[in-house]
């Protein structure tokens, strides 16, 4: 059951939070927005000056889709690496912004650029996050016809992070798209096995049978709402939580 309120202490102390390469654009833009990258970076800021271990996983889309330019004839794995080397140019981006606000961050790439990041390290990226760095990670998995939902999954499991949570442009996960349907009804909780079934765009199927089976739940919520990473890490009843259901943790009070 879902819980009513948040709880004085955070419900989870390590989290992978995935941005989709949109986050970082204005509406129909296909570039970086700097007031929506500081929107972003002052909510990172916050919880993870408030003790969490933030970890980060970018997209690129608001650069490039590598799967869209691969149906253009493109080949796949080329059109798949421009992609991966899209999410370095958001997660710089990020980068810069929290650090111009006073978080300390470290960005580690799964290809190799030791110009401008580290190489992702997990050992490595778990000391980060111990000493209250925020960790980005960038360039996919490294490895093509790998979406960043899967890198999120992969990467949250490495690092042993308590929970995904998917930043998304609307409050939560619903049967239709409440864009164009206004009778759209939003799920407050989900089993795994319920989005597999429904078709429900959580995380790509790969990604969220990773998470299926290793029991790690994803909450969907929406972004760009001033304040919204705090409160679903200290446990508000916002967004749709996906998981084992029956095993929700309560906030700690």
């Amino acid at each position: 059951m879902r819980d009513n309120g948040a709880g004085a202490r955070p419900v989870y102390r390590r989290i992978l939070l995935k941005l989709s390469g949109e986050a970082f654009a204005s509406p129909g833009s296909a570039s970086i927005d700097t007031e929506a990258v500081y929107l972003i970076a002052n909510q990172i800021k916050e919880v993870a000056h408030a003790g969490v271990q933030v970890a980060c996983v970018v997209g690129g889309g608001n650069i490039w889709r590598g799967k869209s330019a691969a149906h253009a004839n493109m080949d796949r794995s080329t059109a798949d690496y421009m992609g991966m080397l899209a999410t370095v140019i958001n997660a710089l981006a990020l980068q810069a912004a929290l650090e111009d606000i006073g978080a300390v961050t470290r960005v580690q790439t799964a290809i190799s650029m030791s110009q401008v990041a580290e190489p992702y390290i997990r050992r490595r990226a778990i000391r980060h996050l111990e000493k209250g760095r925020v960790v980005i990670f960038a360039a996919g998995t490294g490895n093509p016809y790998f979406t960043t939902d899967t890198t999120a999954a992969l990467r949250a499991l490495e690092i042993g992070a308590e929970a995904i949570l998917k930043a998304t442009q609307v409050d939560g996960v619903y049967n239709a798209d409440p864009k164009i349907d206004p009778a759209a009804v939003r799920f407050d909780t989900l089993e795994y096995l319920e989005v597999l079934k429904l078709g429900l765009a959580v995380l790509d199927n790969t990604a969220l049978t990773l998470c299926m089976d290793n029991g790690l739940p994803i909450l969907v919520f929406e972004l760009m709402r001033e304040g919204n990473i705090k409160r679903v890490i200290w446990g508000e009843a916002i967004g749709t939580y996906v998981g084992r259901v029956g095993r929700r943790v309560a906030p700690v009070v």
